[in-house]
């Protein structure tokens, strides 16, 4: 099974406001877009932190623009 790059996560026992993105690639990680919050799934050790820091920046811009996408897309339905 090939899973997409990013997925929207929901759960009831969340707050109302969260809104949580899945980054389905290196470096896997969850981020919420009510505040900007990040859980990486992924053991970064001895990665180069530079590099990774603009990726993780890059990817955070796609998911948030994956979110609104998707939104759309519920609202054109």
């Amino acid at each position: 099974m090939e899973l997409p790059k990013f997925l929207l996560g929901d759960n009831t026992k969340a707050d109302k406001d969260d809104i949580f993105v899945i980054h389905t690639e290196f470096p896997r990680f969850v981020i919420n877009l009510k505040d900007d919050e990040i859980e990486m799934w992924d053991d970064l050790i001895g990665s180069d932190e530079e590099e990774l820091s603009l990726l993780v920046a890059q990817y955070i811009e796609e998911a948030s623009a994956f979110y609104d996408e998707e939104m759309k897309a519920y609202e054109e339905e």
